[in-house]
């Protein structure tokens, strides 16, 4: 059983069970976010190679052949895949020579090109899996910590495996990782005003986004905001809750709403650099959803399971936070800060059940409380318990 330092990776089952059936397993994930620490432990007697080090890249591109032969007993453990893309067509070689499963296990903190070059020489050959940071559960458990830290600390696992400073460590992130994979994917040309359209985007949160608007106030054009957007969505900094797509003869919301991978960085983007700055920001409740919906997102990625999150906004402002769709069926869900439950919460969930009486199912509540309730139609959940939800 794999743990971080006792702390136990709700994805290492899943992973461990694709290394049983597939002989290439893909790990995409945001960089920090764990993924050659999980990689060493679940498969200790593979070689590892990392393909940041020059010396390895250098030999992987010029001698991919020799370089994978290392591999061919016990397979490999191979970090940061894209740096060296061509490699992935010289393991499908291997993989369809030796047909072992869990051979090599490739990891990656770009989805931009690398899924392409995945899907295009390994398809049927690997199995895809999303590491993001921590989930509450994996890194608090039960415990009864202060919504202000939860939201101000984040969940990189080395901010809490090395008990640092969040604000200390959130900005080193931001310019020796975020920058520089940026420059490798995009041309920019003025660093601080990618710098500024990130804290803007961070204003954003939990925002049907506007893109006009987004590229005006930071000076940029249309497709240049879009461009980078895309850049952030694909390097898991940011994701994309899109509006839900069933039509109950109304006009609806089409833009998505946008969430950053983890909390801390947004509240850290907000220039919060300490709890109590969180406790009054006018974004609280804002950044309080943003990870809610994060946690969602991450009780599906753990499990193996694509996004299943939309948002429901007709043209009329009627709205529900959430909607989690499982087959025919969706479930509401709404996100409020309070700790003290109000009759108003419920008022968009009660709309969406009338307007879909069809397919949705028991509707939630997620609240700033720290205990888990029932009322009547109503579950209603502590920000404790988000992945309870989707159960």
């Amino acid at each position: 059983m794999y743990t971080f330092n006792m702390i136990k990776r709700a994805i290492s089952e899943k992973i461990l069970h694709y290394a049983r059936h597939y002989p290439v397993i893909t790990l995409t994930g945001p960089r920090q976010s764990g993924k050659t620490t999980l990689c060493k432990a679940l498969f200790p007697k593979k070689k590892y190679f990392s393909l940041e080090n020059i010396d390895v890249r250098d030999y992987a591109k010029t001698d991919p052949r020799s370089f994978l032969s290392e591999c061919l007993k016990e397979g490999a453990v191979i970090d940061e895949i894209q740096r060296v893309p061509e490699l992935v067509s010289y393991i499908q070689e291997i993989v369809d020579t030796k047909d072992k499963p869990g051979l090599f296990i490739v990891t990656g903190s770009q989805n931009f090109h690398l899924l392409d070059t995945i899907s295009q020489s390994l398809a049927g050959r690997t199995a895809l899996a999303v590491l993001l940071p921590f989930s509450y559960s994996e890194i608090y458990s039960n415990k009864a910590i202060p919504i202000d830290k939860v939201l101000f600390t984040g969940f990189y696992p080395r901010i809490h495996d090395k008990k640092l400073n969040p604000t200390e460590a959130l900005s080193f992130y931001v310019s020796t990782y975020l920058e520089r994979d940026i420059r490798a994917l995009i041309n920019v040309k003025d660093l601080s005003k990618f710098e500024k359209f990130l804290k803007l985007c961070a204003g954003r949160v939990a925002q049907v986004i506007n893109l006009s608007n987004l590229a005006n106030d930071c000076g940029i054009n249309h497709n240049t905001a879009k461009s980078w957007l895309g850049v952030l969505e694909a390097s898991y900094v940011i994701f994309f809750v899109r509006s839900h797509h069933a039509n109950f003869g109304k006009r609806l919301i089409k833009a998505p709403k946008l969430y950053f991978t983890d909390v801390g960085l947004a509240a850290y983007l907000l220039d919060i650099q300490n709890v109590k700055h969180i406790a009054n920001h006018p974004l609280k409740g804002a950044i309080f959803e943003n990870f809610v919906v994060a946690e969602l997102l991450k009780a599906r990625t753990n499990h193996g399971k694509n996004s299943n999150i939309y948002f429901f906004r007709d043209n009329v402002g009627n709205e529900v936070d959430i909607l989690l769709e499982n087959g025919a069926s969706v479930k509401p869900v709404e996100i409020k800060l309070g700790r003290t439950i109000n009759d108003d919460y419920f008022k968009g969930l009660r709309y969406y059940q009338k307007t879909n009486k069809k397919n949705s199912v028991k509707s939630a509540l997620v609240y700033g409380g720290s205990e888990d309730q029932r009322r009547g139609a109503f579950d209603i959940f502590s920000y404790r318990n988000v992945e309870k939800i989707n159960a």
